[in-house]
């Protein structure tokens, strides 16, 4: 099997997260625009531990996630995270993370398809699926335009500023998946 590295698209290139990433990492997660939908404002602590449990090398059959740093091919600087998690029985959750200074230039789209003819193609999954908080069209936006179908939507499913936010949740199958 082909490692995470191989990952390639048009614009992007992708690598497994290291320690080096820990300041691109936290400007993500503390940037309001991204993190409305994210998480509440997570203390110090909470954040090093979220970054240092995607830190392990990650193969098939890892519990972790697979997390990947997104960088412009052409400058070489990050602009985003990307990857996913095993769920069991041939499903992996997608996730995504794009800094607002490439929101609308389609890389968060060219990135996801680069993510799951990976895990479709080369691991072998059967299904993708994602959560995400409602009223983020973007991110619902760009699941679609990959061909993944709102399935459900999970009420008052994830606590977020002070209150409990109803959550999309959305697949893709194998047999769906067209590559971009």
């Amino acid at each position: 099997m082909q490692p995470a590295d191989y990952i390639t698209s048009t614009r992007v290139t992708y690598q497994q997260i290291t320690l080096q990433d820990w300041p691109f990492f936290v400007a993500l997660q503390r940037d309001p625009r991204i993190s409305r939908y994210l998480a509440s404002s997570r203390d110090d602590e909470a954040m090093r531990a979220a970054f240092d449990s995607r830190l392990p090398r990650w193969e098939p059959g890892s519990s972790h996630w697979l997390c990947l740093v997104m960088r412009e091919k052409r400058s070489g600087e990050p602009f985003g995270v990307t990857g996913f998690i095993d769920r069991g029985d041939g499903t992996a959750e997608v996730g995504y993370l794009l800094a607002t200074r490439v929101h609308g230039q389609g890389l968060g789209y060219e990135s996801l398809q680069a993510i799951c003819d990976y895990a479709f193609q080369i691991c072998g999954y059967r299904k993708l699926v994602a959560t995400v908080t409602v009223g983020n069209e973007p991110s619902k936006r760009v699941l679609e335009k990959a061909g993944f179908v709102l399935e459900g939507t999970l009420r008052e499913n994830y606590f977020l500023d002070e209150r409990w936010q109803d959550d999309w949740l959305f697949g893709l199958l194998a047999h769906e998946f067209t590559p971009g």
